[in-house]
């Protein structure tokens, strides 16, 4: 997709009983799912991550109406569909006890839990292969899947804040830009943004998962300084300094959804 321009679209619609259809935008294919209602005087595009497109549209429009607004409105869905795809993947559930497995930089790690009498707080470690949190003998057994959580993820911040800098400055210089500020959140649903002030915030999850699907994030997000919106002049640009973004942004979509908490 990188670099290519969309062509116009071609779209054919041929409502079956369960009235789904599908039109096609340059490359894509665009399945739709059309919803009727008696009291609807006008056509709306919904575009939900799960659902997909939806049309909720008058009993009377026609379902060729309906493809034509669908190709008309091709550069939107397709764009609305790819900000989804670049959605955070649901965290795995964790217990935070010894033998669960966890990800650091993409490889994977057993979680050792120890106690000492003598810690004042948890302390992580990442020693021969395992990731050892010790807990303080003080901190309720109630407490203590909490206490190796917020240990973990302190940890995890922490190995962001001295990792990801030098790797946004080299992607900064790649692309000509200014290095931005680097801000290390936990949004939700993203593993990453750019805002309108030109700072970037970057997920500490990222740690989690590959150093060049982490650079993915980082480009990525620069390009978001001169491109706001993922149309083609931002995967083209993207592509100037990384050949294969695309397949980076296919491996973090499914590579991330094993290894995040």
């Amino acid at each position: 997709m990188k670099g290519a321009k969309a062509k116009p679209a071609t779209a054919t619609s041929v409502a079956d009983p369960s009235e789904r259809a599908v039109a096609t935008y340059g490359t894509r294919t665009i399945p739709y799912r059309i919803e009727r209602g008696r009291r609807r005087l006008t056509v709306a595009i919904v575009v939900d991550p799960t659902a997909g497109v939806i049309l909720r549209a008058p009993r009377h429009v026609e379902p060729a109406r309906l493809a034509q607004l669908v190709r008309r409105k091709g550069a939107w869905i397709v764009e609305r569909l790819r900000s989804f795809e670049d959605l955070l993947p649901a965290p795995a559930p964790r217990e935070f006890v010894s033998g669960e497995s966890f990800h650091y930089l993409g490889r994977q790690h057993r979680l050792r839990v120890e106690s000492a009498r003598e810690l004042a707080r948890a302390t992580v470690a990442l020693r021969e292969g395992r990731l050892h949190v010790t807990v303080p003998t003080s901190i309720p057994a109630a407490d203590r899947a909490r206490a190796v959580r917020d240990a973990l993820k302190l940890w995890y911040r922490r190995r962001a804040a001295l990792y990801l800098p030098p790797r946004l400055a080299h992607w900064a210089e790649k692309l000509g830009v200014a290095v931005p500020p680097l801000l290390i959140r936990e949004p939700a649903k993203r593993w990453g943004s750019c805002d309108a002030r030109g700072n970037v915030r970057i997920n500490w999850r990222v740690m989690q998962v590959a150093p060049r699907l982490i650079d993915y994030v980082l480009a990525h997000e620069l390009v978001h300084l001169e491109h706001r919106l993922h149309d083609a002049e931002f995967w083209a640009r993207l592509g100037t300094v990384m050949g294969d973004a695309e397949g980076r942004r296919q491996q973090l979509r499914t590579r991330g959804a094993v290894s995040l908490w």
